[in-house]
């Protein structure tokens, strides 16, 4: 749906410019912002490279793994249904250090990883479980000390200073991610529609 809707926004744009004259300025806006998404692209793929690797070397020297076995008293109060020693635990640790250090291509594997195990706790049904809920809100609300993607957005656009964001991103993810968690144990504390006990 989203195609025919950009579709159709373009050709109507075309149109509209050749009516009123203003093809030329559409041509020449289409290839700088071509030219500018490639250099973005570029500017990207070297920072994403940069902190990647970075994550790759904690990953390697224990880091991660240590940092994990700290998040085990958090995962047991935010995932109850998940068993202390489940395969989940590891990937869940994993997307929410990746998050913490603003990595979200990096964490999104893991997070794909964890929503597979979760899966597999809750016998593959089509209905998501509570802990697959909650990781979601987890995952969307994001802690950010390091927002790496903005900063580079910044840099790549000329900002003064574009690690001067980091403040203001901390305290907004802070905010959403007590937000996610307080809601996440409320629904935790409701019971199901058929009235049992919360699971």
């Amino acid at each position: 749906m989203l195609n025919y809707l950009w579709g159709f926004m373009i050709l109507i744009g075309i149109i509209y410019a050749a009516l009123t004259g203003n093809l030329t300025s559409v041509t020449d806006a289409a290839l700088d912002s071509a030219r500018e998404a490639v250099t973005l692209c570029i500017t990207m793929v070297g920072v994403m490279s940069f902190w990647v690797g970075l994550m790759r070397i904690a990953e390697n020297s224990g880091i991660i793994s240590g940092a994990a076995k700290k998040l085990n008293p958090f995962l047991r109060f935010m995932f109850p249904g998940v068993p202390a020693n489940h395969k989940a635990n590891e990937y869940i640790s994993t997307n929410m250090i990746a998050n913490i250090f603003g990595l979200g291509w990096a964490a999104t594997p893991a997070g794909l990883k964890a929503m597979e195990e979760l899966g597999k706790l809750n016998h593959h049904s089509k209905t998501a479980s509570r802990d697959m809920c909650t990781f979601l809100i987890i995952n969307i609300s994001s802690l950010q000390l390091i927002p790496v993607n903005i900063i580079a957005y910044r840099s790549q656009y000329g900002s003064a200073n574009p690690a001067r964001i980091v403040g203001p991103a901390i305290i907004a993810t802070l905010i959403s991610t007590f937000s996610g968690i307080l809601f996440a144990k409320i629904m935790l504390a409701l019971p199901d529609k058929k009235g049992g006990v919360p699971k």
